[in-house]
């Protein structure tokens, strides 16, 4: 008899430990999902049971269902859908721990009860006062006692009381607005010195525009004739040497004109040996002598110059460098006008970065800003800059709209190769956050209005 006594109150010790220790975690948890947590699945330290539910409605008309073993609970599910409905309908009304069952239900919902719980379950309203802030239902197959239901009481009553604060807990700066006289006024006051200041932190102004690495200062070939182009001895960005074909004119017309000239300078010699000889004996002849010799010279500049046109039909490189032209099947065929550009030569180490900066993204920029390039091929890699030159008009693009025409000098690593494009950032003269935020706003607004 002394054993069993001793293991009652054993027994009851342990469930009052239990009990403290509950109450002291709900006390120290530090939000709705933490105590939710130990309501959930801690209560089993002091109470038997194999499934729990927890049911929060807010002021909103929304509820939060928390369920045992799981992080988070599928409301959508069909287990989740049926619980809402039973807390709604059912144990939403109840103020006061209550043995449930199936019975306890509609017909439409008792039908469902034994597919989703087991036979038994203890609803425990979670609230202070006569304010009821949520509902924790315990369930397992066997029937609940009477000290079973006084223990999970006391704890409903801790958990509520936790709740109640949890729920109702304001943050530091609401809690400061929310006070009266001298404490409100200076905790306005505070806020609004803190949206000054942060409004006023300096940024440097900047602005995006698409960009190309071009040749710096490359020599441009030209058509020295007026013909078409007959074929390319390069290749777009092939590398070449000073005096190394570059492409040929088709020198049909060329070669016929240079074997007309030469005719024409074999006939003209003829004439004039002709009016050489007459010259001797006849005066007539010696005047004839002197029209033929002209003649002949004109003849004979005509050949030069067929001549020279036919060598100027095979255009070489001036220099080193790289050609840089398109694709050369949109020449070929095609007739070029005398002085229009073909291609260009350019240097692979003296290069520089082109921007057009579009008229709506203009920002105020001087000499010397900071530039710096992100290509669409490495965008993770930055390529910086030092701006040159801008342009004080505006142009219109290939592609419709207008953009200022900017370059820059390359200030540390450069790309790879010409004809990279990607973006350029733009950086000019610091001014304050709150101008850096609402610019484009502001200027919408002003167009929208007219002011």
């Amino acid at each position: 008899m002394a054993n069993a006594d001793e293991a009652s109150a054993a027994d009851a010790a342990a469930r009052l430990a239990a009990l403290l220790q509950l109450e002291r975690r709900a006390r120290e948890a530090a939000n709705v999902a933490e105590l939710g947590f130990v309501a959930l699945n801690e209560t089993r330290q002091l109470l038997d049971y194999r499934q729990a539910a927890l049911w929060l409605p807010n002021e909103r008309g929304n509820a939060r269902l928390a369920l045992s073993g799981l992080p988070r609970a599928e409301t959508d599910a069909p287990y989740g859908q049926w619980l809402q409905r039973v807390f709604r309908k059912v144990f939403g009304a109840q103020d006061k721990a209550a043995r449930v069952s199936a019975e306890s239900l509609p017909g439409d919902l008792a039908e469902d009860w034994p597919q989703w719980l087991p036979a038994h379950a203890l609803l425990l309203p979670l609230a202070r006062a006569e304010n009821r802030l949520g509902w924790l239902l315990l369930a397992r197959e066997q029937d609940w006692d009477g000290a079973e239901i006084a223990l999970a009481e006391e704890l409903a009553h801790a958990y509520g009381h936790a709740l109640a604060l949890l729920a109702r807990r304001p943050a530091a700066w609401r809690r400061a607005l929310d006070g009266g006289g001298a404490r409100r006024a200076l905790a306005w006051l505070a806020a609004a010195g803190a949206v000054l200041g942060v409004g006023l932190i300096p940024v440097p102004l900047s602005t995006l525009a698409p960009a190309e690495v071009v040749a710096k200062s490359p020599f441009l070939v030209r058509a020295p004739i007026e013909g078409v182009i007959d074929h390319f001895e390069v290749r777009p960005n092939q590398p070449v040497k000073a005096g190394q074909t570059l492409f040929e004119f088709d020198t049909t017309s060329l070669r016929n004109r240079r074997s007309q000239a030469g005719g024409a300078l074999a006939v003209a010699s003829e004439e004039f040996r002709q009016a050489a000889q007459l010259a001797v004996t006849n005066d007539k002849g010696r005047l004839d002598m002197g029209v033929r010799q002209g003649e002949m010279a004109n003849r004979a500049a005509e050949v030069r110059y067929s001549q020279q046109l036919l060598e100027r039909g095979r255009v070489r490189a001036p220099r080193d460098g790289v050609v840089i032209f398109g694709d050369p099947a949109d020449w070929i065929g095609r007739a070029a006008r005398v002085g229009e550009k073909i291609l260009e030569i350019a240097d692979p180490e003296q290069m520089e970065l082109l921007i057009h900066l579009p008229l709506g993204d203009a920002i105020p920029l001087e000499t010397g800003a900071r530039v710096e390039l992100f290509l669409t091929v490495a965008p993770q890699t930055r390529y910086p800059a030092v701006l040159e030159y801008a342009a004080y008009r505006a142009e219109a693009l290939p592609g419709g709209g207008m953009a200022y025409r900017l370059k820059a000098r390359f200030s540390g690593d450069r790309p790879t190769r010409i004809g990279l494009a990607g973006t350029a950032k733009l950086y000019g003269a610091p001014v304050p956050l709150a101008y850096y935020v609402f610019r484009r706003p502001l200027a919408a607004l002003r167009q929208w209005l007219g002011w």
